[in-house]
Parts: structure tokens; C-alpha cells; sequence
């Protein structure tokens, strides 16, 4: 089953996005978009020596900005404004090393007039492990 011509502007655009940020954003250069359309993201990264925490493992840090980012985009799809986030959670479940390939899936449970809720997955690639899950609560009423 391929991405349709909606997922791949989609991908397109967000990818556009992260290349060209000089700010914060630019810490995601090394995640790929692989699909996304209808309130839904799906990401992929390679943990790397700059993702990783003193003890060697993804640090917590960078697992939240995923989490805060991916599900930004999955809102975006949908379409809606990216809104401001009101709630962010993760739950930290198993760690993953340098080298292992993580994929993040983002889903937008609501997106109402006034706040949008998106959940979030970070597994092993290789066995489907949960790394992470998390979400967040944003506010988005047009200004």
C-alpha cells in the first residue's frame, strides 16, 4: 500500500519545514517524514551520538521535542493551525541506543474549535518495542 498524493505533499512540506529551520526545529534534520495525511504523522530516525543522553541512551529531552513535534505535524495534516501546546506528556517505557532505528506514529484523537489531542508511539523498529508514548493538548482557536 503506497502514500497517496495527499501524504506525499504532506511529507513534502514538513520536510521542507525541518530542512530550512535555523531555531529549535533543526534538531529534528535526522528524523524523516515517511507518511502522513488526515490527522496522522509517521516518522523514522536513526538514534544518533547527538540524541543521546550521558548514560548512552536516548535522551528524554530529545524523546519529548519528538513528541511535541511529530504530533504537531499529524494536526497539521488534518488541516488545522498548529496551535500552542497546553499539555505535553511522555511516558518513558524501555531505552533505545545509538544505532537503533525508532519509528514515531502520531494520531489526532480531536481537533475541536478550541483544543486538538494527539497521541504519540516511538517503537523499535526492529521488534515493535515501545520506547516512548505520549501527547499533548493544544489550543487552537484562530487568532
Amino acid at each position: 500500500m503506497g502514500t497517496s498524493k495527499k501524504g506525499v505533499d504532506f511529507i513534502k512540506a514538513i520536510s521542507n519545514i525541518i530542512s530550512k529551520s535555523t531555531g529549535f526545529e533543526s534538531t529534528l534534520k535526522k528524523v524523516q517524514i515517511i507518511d502522513g495525511a488526515d490527522g496522522k504523522c509517521t516518522a523514522e530516525f536513526k538514534v544518533a551520538p547527538e540524541h543521546l543522553n550521558r548514560g548512552g541512551t536516548l535522551h528524554g529531552g530529545f524523546t519529548a521535542t519528538i513528541v511535541d513535534m511529530v504530533t504537531t505535524y499529524a494536526l497539521m495534516s488534518k488541516p488545522c493551525n498548529p496551535g500552542v501546546s497546553v499539555d505535553l506528556h511522555v511516558t518513558y517505557l524501555k531505552a533505545a541506543k545509538e544505532g537503533d532505528t525508532i519509528l514515531v506514529s502520531a494520531n489526532t484523537i480531536r481537533a475541536g474549535k478550541k483544543l486538538a489531542f494527539i497521541e504519540c508511539v516511538l517503537m523499535q523498529k526492529n521488534d515493535g518495542a515501545i520506547v516512548a508514548k505520549g501527547g499533548q493538548t493544544k489550543f487552537v482557536e484562530s487568532l
